[in-house]
């Protein structure tokens, strides 16, 4: 139970009050999320791009805790800042990039980039109102760690041991690209 929901009429999910605190640390912390996203794709140091994208996946965490569900939060941040991140780190150290980029070439790959990411933001944005255009979210108390918990562990326990299997193989396989003959 949350600090809220034991006092009388003050809970926000239900209650329809506004939490100022609430909403001044999602500005900000959304505000930061857009900065180092934005600083994550147009910074020119791969490693830089990785722990911006750290610093993003953070946010992710802290609006989740703010949501009220902390289990996805810290999931958030022992799987994704702990784990993938590592990971992107370890691949970028372990390979090579190119040295030298032709400026015609560059050119067109920023041409090529926007178009992209403009039809992409187009069909994203077409699904979600296609898809959501008549939904509304229901304001009801968040969920707890053990009803998240008794959901992975009852209804979905083949597809969370199949990536176990598949996590535990591309350790597997990080080791023996690493590992020096």
């Amino acid at each position: 139970m949350s600090v809220y929901a034991e006092m009388s009429g003050l809970d926000p999910l239900t209650s329809g009050e506004v939490v100022v605190a609430q909403n001044i640390a999602f500005g900000l912390i959304a505000v930061i999320m857009l900065f180092s996203a934005l600083r994550m794709v147009t910074t020119r140091n791969v490693v830089h791009a990785a722990l911006y994208l750290v610093i993003v996946l953070a946010g992710a965490a802290a609006i989740f805790i703010l949501l009220g569900a902390e289990f996805v939060g810290v999931t958030q941040v022992l799987v994704y800042i702990g784990a993938i991140v590592v990971l992107f780190l370890f691949g970028i150290m372990l390979t090579r990039g190119a040295l030298g980029v032709d400026e015609e070439e560059k050119g067109e790959q920023r041409l090529m980039s926007c178009l992209v990411a403009g039809l992409l933001a187009i069909v994203t944005a077409g699904a979600l109102i296609n898809t959501f255009s008549d939904a509304e979210l229901t304001r009801s108390s968040p969920s707890t760690t053990a009803t998240v918990g008794d959901s992975i562990f009852s209804q979905f326990i083949i597809p969370f041991e199949a990536i176990s299997v598949l996590l535990l193989a591309a350790l597997i396989g990080a080791i023996v690209v690493a590992r020096k003959d």
